[in-house]
């Protein structure tokens, strides 16, 4: 993994739009209805090819597929797992609803006009009272040819194309364990290890190909948001037994070689039960990565590059602060995206801050985030033209 070593580098997190001609294919895919595959193989080959190039055309350094042709940032994943089956949950099973959690409870007047606004775009609401992905037997990964269909694509988008590195996003096993419900495995270690053994083989798959390999898991840091009833001491709790699976699942794989991402979702609300990095960030460093990706451009918490000011960066590792928002579709000014970057550079060394974004800007393929795609390539040139200021102000 490079480190800004002569420059600010400058990366994303890795979901981007698909294009409106995937898009029906996707939602057949995801829906389990029948689908043209090698028209879906033909549009997602073209759109990563595509979408490379824009990255690097922005001014993005270190560069990824966009994840393409995957329905979303983790329900890729059950496409790629034996061992889950699609039905209603057994009472008491549901996922639950983000209605649950802390902000919806405090603001219910905003969320209910929010999801009227939506409603004419498929609205937000998750699947009440739908069939949903449950592990009915054991997991194992049969994702094989998919993920080096992914690599191959990305290979073949990156020749010839000037850039700095390629990273290649992969759901937490952690996330998976508590997200889809278990009905098979007697304990939630059970079926985390499962899982984690599972998922290990994408890890190393994307590795062995010569690309970074992102870790994505916002659940670490939003367990507190959709758990009202736990304590900040509960949830770190929790946090630290799901840092123990996700290095279980990177066991043997080199730090440097993993990149670890969190983040708070898509919200656009109000946004003030969300948990604090000074809350958690000891937990995060305490994960196999070589570097951290998580949100410091959202208002909530662009105070928080404070936190370094106490807590040691360990030696080597690189911080990837999100110096430009997905939730808005104001774009930064390039002074105040050098600003922000100049904050962290200045407490944990220069060489160590690559600069990225808060989150991904198409979490799911079948819905947009509240940032219009088009939106999201200006914002990306105005990361990069935030990092040569920065870089001129840090290295000149």
């Amino acid at each position: 993994m490079k480190h800004s070593t002569q420059r600010i580098l400058t990366t994303h997190v890795g979901s981007l739009a698909r294009t409106d001609a995937l898009l029906p294919l996707l939602r057949l895919k995801e829906q389990g209805q029948p689908y043209d595959r090698e028209e879906l193989a033909r549009l997602v080959r073209g759109a990563v090819t595509d979408v490379v190039r824009k990255q690097v055309e922005a001014g993005i350094d270190i560069v990824t597929d966009g994840e393409q042709g995957k329905s979303g940032f983790f329900t890729y994943v059950i496409e790629r797992f034996n061992g889950f089956e699609r039905k209603l949950p057994a009472p008491g099973k549901e996922m639950r609803p983000r209605s649950a959690g802390r902000e919806y409870l405090a603001f219910p007047d905003y969320y209910a006009w929010s999801e009227r606004l939506a409603a004419p775009f498929g609205g937000r609401s998750g699947r009440a009272g739908r069939d949903v992905d449950i592990c009915t037997g054991p997991v194992s990964y049969k994702g094989h040819a998919a993920v080096q269909t992914d690599i191959a694509n990305l290979k073949a988008a990156v020749a010839g194309r000037a850039h700095e590195d390629v990273f290649v996003p992969a759901i937490a096993s952690s996330y998976v364990a508590a997200t889809f419900a278990n009905e098979y495995y007697r304990t939630l270690e059970e079926y985390e290890q499962a899982v984690s053994d599972a998922l290990r083989e994408e890890y190393l798959a994307i590795v062995d190909a010569g690309f970074i390999l992102q870790i994505d898991d916002p659940r670490l840091v939003t367990y507190y948001m959709m758990h009202p009833e736990l304590t900040v001491e509960d949830c770190r709790q929790w946090a630290e037994k799901r840092v123990e699976t996700i290095n279980y699942s990177l066991r043997g794989i080199a730090p440097e070689k993993v990149r670890f991402h969190t983040c708070y979702s898509i919200d656009v609300g109000p946004r003030i039960h969300e948990m604090d990095l000074k809350d958690i960030v000891d937990i995060i460093l305490k994960i196999n990565a070589g570097a951290y990706s998580f949100e410091a451009a959202n208002p909530r918490h662009e105070h928080e590059y404070h936190v370094f000011e106490r807590v040691k960066l360990p030696a080597g590792k690189i911080l990837i602060p999100g110096v430009i928002s997905h939730t808005t579709n104001l774009v930064e000014h390039p002074e105040l995206v050098a600003e922000r970057i100049v904050r962290f550079a200045k407490l944990v060394g220069r060489e160590n801050v690559i600069a990225g974004a808060d989150c991904g800007f198409a979490a799911s393929a079948l819905r947009f985030n509240d940032t219009h795609p088009s939106v999201a390539w200006l914002k990306f040139a105005a990361l990069a033209e935030g990092a040569r200021l920065a870089t001129k102000q840090l290295w000149h």
